[in-house]
């Protein structure tokens, strides 16, 4: 019955059931898929076929059924001289790794035969030689029996038919098997040597179903070792473990041989995590066995390949000290390990070293040492160890020409490689899969990315199939330049010729579908690099969650979300954090919140990334509810959180709510509070950007009373608020503390700004100091010695800014538009305006150019004192050489021009700016507002608050004063109120003028209760109110004949603090004459003579009219003459206050007697006309 249709029994092994199972299923398995490659580009320099090749070594493929087991069972302890490292799964890479020596060469020595002996062997070998050839010539499907029947061959002589056969035709071998099973129960040898034949075959479930037949009671090591090698040759170590726990389950001894083929099993698995090879070796000696050369260079060698180099290192000197002596295969791996490590030095001892010990160099060894160099970039030792391996009666072969080309395609010495490659067809070395991904990878990192096309299409000419690692070097190449399209189509035809993309092929194409913003197909590919099992690291996730955040995807981030918790088993915190930066802030704040819930603290890195987040997305509000819900929820997380709200508030340059969030904290006493330098980073920059200087100084002193130390952010934001506040003195002993603690600071910046600081506040001497320090010291900067200019021009001091202005000239660095625009300024401040011109004519003679900013400075200075002509002067020469001023001169000229009532040059000069490009803002317009208002034009006033609102200019507190200040004076107070009100309702400040014209035009319109409001509006808000205000609302109460009013503001008057001057009782007086009580006015009277004022004839005259208005004519004579006595001499007022009683008068007599009373006190009456 042929072999595959035999229901294949169960492993009759009592204890180890398990391993029953996982036999049957892995023999009923498909082909697996070929291993991923690793990532990085390399290429394997221990090819045993290279080393000896009269031995035979076929092609390694993929292991052919896929581990069932997850992990291998736990190897024994070692001692404690060096640690255990976990064993890290790796992609396997069974091509690049090194089969060791066939175990039947190391198996003891051949003994020597009687001639007699030798004669039947030669007769033996002859007869099997035969009956293969035999099996082999007959036709396909014959049987093998009428061959084997009639020669009537030994079960002994059939195993070697079955060996001999195999090497050509593993069917016919298993048809001889199948024969020898027929005749009886094959013996375990010829079941060791067919499982050997299948498996150098690849038939590795045919070969585990045999072994499930014959592997019953009576198998020995042998055949168990045979098996153990199939999986060997796959890298199945999970598999060829569980051979060898089953071997010690049923009582068989593994032998060396057996451990040797299970390091074998491990080597080819996958790269070997550190302190796995040790762990190996110790498992061999724990077995009681001596480890031999081959245990050593298979260990060695799987060091070499994982770039284990500590390992292998330890692995070698207990070769050594074991006394087991090492070979050239030893020796080929130490240098391929050292070299693949960087260490071409150690390399270089290892090759001298085995060729003192008396070995030969081979190619594999020349190549080994040749990689090392090349690793270095030492192109003269790569060029000489190459002349040596030819001198050596090698030929420079594919891994020769390989590494070279690879060498120089890294150094960016693409014309070498090229010429490399072409040496190399011209040679008849025929290129591989490595050569051409070399050169691919190579021209694409150099944007020779058509050319690197053109490699790809000699590849397929030359029948060679693209690898994994061909495709994703040409993919790169075509992202890297941009061109999309080709490397869509590449990455489709490598999936279309059945080579499975890894993690970098998939990531490349994700990022580039999210380059050019094809959101479905990054979405599609995304997903199927998760059923490829493949995982994105943290970028591509932002760049994913980002591109579906972008087309508001909600339901693709939720999937995506899933899929980092549940197929990633990613941290909440890093995955919240990834969504933020991805600008999916609600779910990322809803993810960590819910985490939090669940107990789930935070790392800082985490919250501050988080945070930054927030601050870049403008989220604010958000970021503070997510850190209040942490200090909530998260225990010991109070003072943390709240370090992180006030960074926050500072990021969102909400300054004042940070520190008052700051000294609620510290009030609160918490302990852990404030130990975080970058809390006072955070919170003294932003104050200082703010300008709150004393509360940054405030911040300062806490942070160094409770002593920690200060960044270089925080000193050099100290030394600028120290500077601004005035202080430069504490300014320079904090640079000083900062260079005596090696804190890197911008010195020069902080010099300036301190030199600078010293001129602001007079201090020029000090500047010189500083500046004469320096010079002694190092030599001055340029910037320097404009600081020092600039600090004499705060004082005016031309002279020494001219000195250090000639000093430059002299002696170098050459002065700039600053130094001139300091000199020019010293002029400025000390009052010379006239020298300005010839001082620039001295510049120009000096072949110095004058400079926009110069020559803006003078018109500055010019408009600052009013000097129109000058100005005008100024502006028709700037316009004449192309200049034009900035908008903040344009300022000062209109409001200059406006001033003087310029109209004509105003209005010219409004249309320069609109034909320049600019906008009149509401500064400008305010100037105008003034003019047309000081001028009475107020129709034209109107119109330029029209052309305010019609420009969308936000209205200022000068337009709404200016305004009311207008329409008082129109007579129009309805709409002055109006204004009023709405400068309230916008929280802006009127101006005392802009009360007192509304009191004045109340007055004028007799609107009394309005005058009382905004009388008490004023006082209530707290206005300086002077004598004049109180004047005029004593008027308002006189003239509508309230007098009691008037004496009630009179008291309020003192309170305030003003007190009452003639002309305030004067007003009072009148009042009280106007009401008709003259006695009120005269108490008033003989107040103000009790005083120490000096009263004229007005307090006098006031009271005479209200006596006389009353028509008390003898009362007002009594204190006339009262008047007179008291020496107070009557005037023309005391003369009109008669003349008018009189010409009121009904009785002549009446009329007669006060003429009389003024003609007495010395006036010239014509009386007796009138009598």
């Amino acid at each position: 019955m042929p072999l595959m249709a035999v229901s294949s029994p169960p492993f009759p092994f009592p204890s180890s059931s398990s391993s029953t199972r996982h036999l049957r299923r892995a023999a009923i398995a498909t082909a697996s898929a070929a291993p991923p490659s690793s990532d990085d580009f390399d290429y394997p320099l221990a090819d045993p076929t290279v080393r000896w090749p009269h031995l035979r070594f076929p092609h390694l493929p993929a292991p052919r059924f896929p581990s069932t087991v997850s992990a291998a069972p736990p190897a024994p302890a070692r001692p404690p001289h060096g640690e255990d490292g976990d064993p890290a799964e790796a992609p396997a890479s069974a091509a690049a790794l090194v089969e060791p020596l066939d175990a039947r060469a190391h198996r003891g020595r051949v003994k020597r035969l009687s001639k007699l002996a030798l004669r039947r062997a030669r007769d033996w070998r002859a007869r099997v030689a035969g009956l293969a050839d035999a099996v082999l010539a007959l036709p396909p499907g014959a049987p093998v029996d009428d061959v084997l029947e009639g020669a009537r061959a030994a079960p002994d002589e059939v195993s070697l038919v079955v060996r001999t056969v195999g090497e050509s035709s593993w069917r016919r071998a298993l048809d001889v098997f199948e024969w020898l099973a027929r005749s009886g129960a094959p013996a375990p040898r010829a079941v060791a040597v067919v499982i050997g034949v299948l498996g150098r075959a690849r038939q590795d479930a045919i070969a585990e179903e045999l072994f499930l037949r014959f592997a019953g009671e009576g198998a020995t090591v042998q055949v168990f070792n045979a098996m153990m090698g199939v999986y060997a040759r796959s890298g199945r170590f999970d598999d060829a473990r569980q051979l060898l726990d089953t071997m010690l389950g049923r009582g068989i001894e593994p032998d060396l041989v057996s451990f040797n083929t299970l390091i074998n099993a491990r080597a080819k698995s996958g790269c070997l995590a550190a302190g796995v090879a040790l762990d190996l070796l110790l498992e061999v000696r724990q077995a009681g066995l001596r480890p031999d050369v081959i245990t050593y260079n298979t260990l060695i060698s799987a060091c070499s390949q994982s770039s284990n180099l500590e390992d292998a290192v330890t692995v070698f000197e207990e070769m050594m000290a074991s006394e087991c002596r090492p070979d050239l295969w030893t020796y080929n791996a130490m240098v391929s390990v050292h070299g693949r490590c960087g260490m071409a030095e150690e390399a270089e001892r290892l090759f001298m070293e085995l060729v003192e010990k008396g070995f030969m160099p081979d190619a594999v060894t020349y190549n080994s040492l040749l990689y090392a160099f090349a690793k270095n970039g030492d192109v003269n030792k790569v060029e000489r160890t190459c002349e040596d391996l030819v001198k050596a009666g090698f030929k420079k072969n594919e891994i020769t020409y390989n590494t070279m080309i690879h060498m120089y395609g890294k150094m960016g010495r693409l014309d070498l490689a090229v010429g490399l490659y072409e040496e190399m067809k011209s040679m008849g070395c025929t290129p591989d899969a490595v050569t051409y991904t070399v050169l691919i990878d190579s021209l694409g990192k150099m944007d020779r990315i058509s050319e690197a096309g053109k490699v790809l299409e000699e590849m397929a000419a030359a029948g060679l199939k693209p690898t994994l690692v061909t495709f994703s070097a040409l993919i790169c190449a075509y992202a890297k330049g941009g061109r999309r399209a080709e490397a869509e189509k590449t990455f489709d035809c490598m999936v279309a010729s059945g080579v499975k993309p890894d993690r970098l092929a998939y990531l490349v194409m994700l990022d580039v579908f999210a380059r050019s913003g094809e959101t479905e197909k990054l979405l599609d590919l995304y997903r199927t690099m998760m059923k490829d099992s493949h995982r994105p690291d943290d970028g591509l996730y932002q760049v994913l969650l980002a591109a579906l955040a972008k087309e508001d995807m909600c339901q693709e981030i939720e999937e995506v979300i899933q899929d980092m918790e549940l197929l990633c088993q990613m941290n909440p915190g890093i995955i919240s954090k990834i969504l933020i930066k991805a600008r999916c802030i609600s779910q990322g704040a809803e993810l960590l919140k819910k985490a939090c819930l669940q107990g789930y603290e935070p790392d800082i890195k985490s919250l501050r990334s988080i945070i930054d987040a927030y601050v870049t997305t403008e989220k604010h509000e958000e970021g503070l509810s997510l850190l209040e819900c942490i200090r909530e929820h998260v225990p010991g997380s109070h003072d943390l959180m709240s370090e992180f709200s006030i960074m926050l508030l500072c990021r969102k340059q909400t300054s004042i709510a940070a520190y008052e969030e700051y000294n609620r904290m510290k009030m609160l006493k918490y302990e852990s509070f404030g130990r975080n330098c970058n809390l006072y980073e955070y919170l003294i920059t932003c104050l200082e950007e703010a300008e709150l200087f004393s509360e940054a100084c405030q911040v300062f002193c806490d942070m160094q009373f409770i002593g920690i130390d200060a960044s270089k952010n925080i000193y050099e934001s100290m030394i600028s608020t120290y500077c601004k506040l005035g202080f430069p003195e504490t300014a320079h002993q904090l640079m000083d503390d900062a260079l005596q603690s090696c804190i890197p600071l911008n010195v020069l910046c902080s010099r300036v700004l301190i030199i600078e600081a010293f001129g602001k506040i007079k201090l020029w001497q000090q500047a010189e100091i500083l500046v004469k320090g320096l010079r002694q010291a190092s030599g001055i900067d340029r910037r320097i010695w404009n600081a020092l200019i600039h600090a004499y021009a705060e004082s005016g001091l031309y002279e020494q800014a001219r000195a250090v202005f000639d000093n430059m000239i002299k002696t170098g660095p050459r002065p700039t538009v600053d130094s001139i625009n300091g000199m020019m300024r010293a002029l400025i401040v000390d009052g010379r305006l006239d020298e300005l011109y010839v001082v620039v004519q001295e510049l120009q003679d000096m072949d110095f150019k004058i400079s926009k900013s110069t020559v803006l400075l003078m018109l500055d200075a010019f408009a600052k004192k009013g000097d129109v002509f000058e100005v005008m002067k100024i502006y028709n020469g700037m316009k004449a050489a192309g200049y034009l001023p900035n908008m903040h001169l344009y300022r000062s000229m209109i409001s200059l021009l406006c001033r003087h009532n310029q109209f004509r040059d105003v209005e010219l000069m409004i249309t320069e700016i609109e034909e320049a490009g600019f906008k009149p803002d509401v500064a400008i317009l305010n100037a105008l507002l003034m003019m047309y208002t000081a001028t009475g034009n107020f129709d034209r006033t109107i119109q330029v608050y029209q052309s305010i609102l019609e420009a969308g200019l936000e209205p200022d507190e000068d337009t709404y004063n200016t305004l009311i200040v207008m329409y008082c004076r129109n007579l129009r107070p309805e709409e002055g109120f109006t204004l009023l009100n709405e400068m309230g309702k916008r929280g802006l400040t009127p101006k005392l003028q802009s009360y007192k014209s509304l009191l004045a035009a109340s007055a004028k319109a007799e609107l009394r209760e309005q005058a009382d409001q905004l009388f008490e509006e004023m006082r209530s808000k707290g206005y300086q109110l002077n004598r004049s205000i109180y004047h005029m609302m004593m008027k308002i109460y006189r003239n509508a004949g309230n007098h009691s009013e008037a004496e009630n503001l009179l008291a309020v008057m003192k309170e305030d603090g003003i007190e009452p001057t003639i002309a305030t009782m004067h007003i009072l007086m009148t009042s009280y004459g106007t009401a008709g009580h003259p006695r009120e006015a005269e108490n008033v009277l003989n107040s103000l003579k009790s005083s120490s004022l000096e009263v004229s004839t007005l307090p006098y005259s006031t009271v005479f009219d209200a006596y006389l208005k009353n028509g008390d004519y003898e009362l007002g004579i009594s204190k006339l003459l009262e008047m007179k006595r008291d020496g107070v001499e009557p005037d023309h007022q005391v003369w009109t206050c008669f003349i008018r009683a009189a010409s009121l008068c009904e009785q002549t007599e009446d009329a007669i007697l006060l003429l009389s009373s003024l003609q007495d006190c010395g006036f010239d009456l014509p009386i007796r006309l009138i009598q």
